[in-house]
């Protein structure tokens, strides 16, 4: 698991030239209800151990929650069963929020 700032992953999903990762948000629905990453995919943290065959081990992962904590928890889960490219949104949503997309709702 590397981690991942929320500048770094707005240039590297800005790059035309790289391919975007799977952006697999951990957080509960009522928190993606308030704001949420384009493109990402909700999979409550509960639920990733159910999910992981729907997932494509060869292609990189963000994991993404509030605050980096849960995310962190599913990012190491992957690692550990095979995914090689897997990376934690350090700060989370809230981070994204803060220093990206400042019309973001924040909780």
């Amino acid at each position: 698991m590397e981690p991942i700032s929320a500048p770094q992953l707005a240039q590297w999903l800005a790059d035309a030239a790289r391919p975007d990762p799977v952006l697999l948000d951990v957080r509960e629905p009522w928190e993606a209800q308030i704001c949420r990453i384009d493109g990402s995919a909700l999979v409550p943290l509960r639920t990733v151990p159910a999910q992981l065959a729907a997932l494509e081990p060869a292609r990189p992962v963000v994991c993404i929650c509030h605050h980096g904590a849960r995310s962190a928890q599913a990012a190491m889960f992957l690692g550990a069963h095979g995914f090689a490219q897997v990376f934690n949104l350090t700060g989370g949503i809230n981070a994204w929020a803060r220093e990206v997309d400042r019309a973001m709702a924040v909780y």
